[in-house]
């Protein structure tokens, strides 16, 4: 989960990307990603040495998470993540789960000129990615999440936060990136198609948003960090007053 393993990421290979556009409609498994993967490039580092980002790590845990469930990885996130509860009411896995029916039409989403937005969701389905969710709800997720509204033990989340002693850890924690805006701890993560959600503890701030295309990513994460970056210099002016 802290990405030391040493494993290859192939989703971020140009190669797999080029094979998923060539033939859009194909049924990928998890088997061919990780296969892919090993195929691509060999061990990165010696495991627990060094962060380096990788969905194939991901596949491979949502994999044991359905082996010692006997689950679906959607069912399980659903269940223990207490969807219903905290009332994401447009959250849902795709292809596995039905979409909520009041729901607007999705975004479209582009890989440079290319409309990806109907290329087989099972390129990235089982762990790596997965879940649509409105910007909405994902802000609302992440708020639960870092005020210890999701998991039954305060030390779940702790452990979760905990900055291990591989190299890059102090900037990737399990699951979440870790960096500062405004002069404050923030946590965030980013989706490959062009999603990002912040959180600032200090502010009690969630912050998400979502660009149709997936190259302008790197310029979304910016303007979330600006608005934080607002609320909390508007915080500091109001504490000042009378």
């Amino acid at each position: 989960m802290n990405h030391s393993a040493g494993l290859y990421d192939h989703g971020d290979d140009p190669r797999f990307i080029q094979a998923v556009l060539a033939d859009p409609c194909h049924q990928w498994t998890r088997e061919e990603q990780v296969r892919l993967s090993t195929q691509y490039a060999g061990p990165q580092s010696e495991p627990g040495s060094k962060f380096q980002y990788s969905d194939t790590g991901y596949v491979l845990l949502g994999d044991i998470v359905e082996r010692v469930t006997g689950e679906t990885l959607a069912s399980v996130v659903r269940k223990e993540l207490r969807f219903e509860e905290r009332g994401l009411r447009s959250t849902w896995w795709e292809l596995v789960e039905h979409p909520p029916s009041h729901i607007e039409l999705r975004a479209h989403q582009f890989f440079d000129d290319v409309d990806v937005t109907e290329v087989s969701a099972t390129m990235d389905l089982y762990g790596g990615g997965g879940l649509m969710m409105s910007a909405r709800d994902l802000a609302s997720f992440a708020k639960d999440l870092f005020e210890g509204r999701v998991f039954d033990k305060p030390q779940t989340l702790a452990e979760m936060l905990l900055e291990g002693p591989h190299e890059g850890a102090d900037a990737y924690r399990l699951g979440v990136s870790v960096s500062k805006v405004a002069g404050t701890v923030c946590y965030s993560h980013s989706g490959f198609w062009g999603t990002v959600v912040y959180y600032s503890p200090q502010r009690a701030i969630a912050v998400a948003g979502f660009t149709t295309v997936r190259n302008a990513r790197p310029e979304l994460a910016p303007i979330i960090e600006r608005v934080i970056s607002d609320a909390t210099d508007r915080t500091d002016l109001l504490s000042d007053l009378p």
